[in-house]
């Protein structure tokens, strides 16, 4: 156990770990029977956005991905409000308009999820930048995929951030190992020419660090060394964080190939099916975490109970969602432009100061 990490944090990033993996797993199990349109989940890299965003203080931002939320549930977000928006209902965290794709909540640290990939980069940058002329030691935080280094976006924020020695993290969450080549219905693994991805940091002068996405502690202390420079003036810090995809995200859709995750894997191997046993005894974060924590004196029963509070949560977040009624239509024009001649031309209701649920 790393010094400084108590047996009672283990357990709560785990329960918050849980508690993502249970509500993507709800979420694939809801698009079954109901429309939610084109989605993407974060299984099996819980470990790493869970230790990273713990550290941060109130009035620091993170922008995020496609691949939000788990991003979003780590903050502290509402499960129940982020599955309503899912299905597009008046109580979801965005009132319905932004979806999966576009899931955020300023109250929570994460202002915009740009769905484009490497959208988020010069996002977080021009947040970092607003700090850094402020005088402020507040951090921003960008998280991305392996692709988003393909875009020129990388290249001309990374190019600023180093220059201007911004407070900013990039957190590149490279799930691409293990993924299988671009054939039939599988989504390719990097079509990066630069097999080390952080050297692509190395020209700008940036630091980086290239770490296991699924050994929490070393990405929590990985994170908080970022941390600490981007608040001292010191700059951008790169981070690779390396996992294997998961089964179910090898395709366009994510499919529930594994099953359910069941925490007694972590003791149990003889209940891991075999077919994925690979994955779950080696490669999947949460697994290895839960076993950490039994290391570090946890019960066995103290970790059914987190995944017993994680089901309960999320299965009442899909009630809720489902219950949530849909918008209604002379809704549309609101909260949408900012400008108070804008809204007053199209006839929007003004948006009230600090108005985030």
């Amino acid at each position: 156990m790393m010094p400084g990490r108590s047996l009672d944090q283990q357990l709560g990033q785990l329960g918050t770990m849980l508690r993502i993996r249970r509500f993507e797993e709800a979420l694939i199990e809801l698009a079954q029977t109901h429309d939610v349109g084109h989605f993407h989940v974060y299984v099996g890299q819980e470990p790493t956005g869970v230790p990273a965003l713990a550290l941060l203080r109130e009035g620091d931002v993170v922008y995020t991905t496609h691949r939000n939320h788990g991003h979003l549930l780590a903050r502290g977000a509402d499960p129940a409000a982020m599955m309503a928006e899912i299905l597009g209902r008046s109580s979801g965290t965005n009132r319905g308009k932004g979806g999966t794709l576009h899931l955020a909540s300023a109250a929570h640290g994460v202002p915009t999820t740009s769905a484009s990939v490497g959208g988020a980069i010069p996002i977080a940058v021009g947040s970092a930048f607003a700090f850094h002329a402020l005088g402020s030691d507040r951090v921003s935080i960008c998280l991305f995929g392996d692709g988003a280094l393909e875009e020129g976006a990388w290249h001309e924020a990374a190019n600023i951030a180093a220059l201007l020695k911004l407070p900013v993290i990039f957190l590149c969450e490279n799930n691409s190992l293990g993924a299988l080549g671009h054939k039939g219905n599988e989504y390719p693994s990097s079509t990066l020419a630069a097999r080390v991805l952080a050297d692509l940091a190395t020209p700008f002068g940036i630091p980086s660090a290239v770490i296991d996405g699924t050994d929490a502690p070393t990405v929590e202390e990985t994170m908080r060394n970022a941390i600490r420079r981007a608040r001292a003036g010191e700059g951008p810090t790169f981070i690779e964080a390396q996992t294997v995809r998961w089964p179910g995200n090898k395709g366009v859709w994510a499919q529930l190939v594994t099953g359910p995750t069941r925490v007694e894997y972590a003791w149990n191997r003889d209940a891991i099916p075999a077919e994925h046993r690979t994955w779950f005894d080696e490669e999947d974060g949460i697994v290895r975490s839960a076993r950490a924590a039994i290391a570090a004196g946890a019960s066995q029963a103290q970790i059914l109970e987190l995944e017993a509070a994680a089901h309960r949560e999320m299965d009442g977040a899909v009630q809720f969602a489902l219950s949530s009624p849909w918008p209604d239509g002379a809704t549309a024009f609101e909260d949408v432009f900012g400008d108070p001649a804008v809204n007053a031309a199209v006839g929007a209701r003004p948006v009230a100061s600090g108005r985030q649920r």
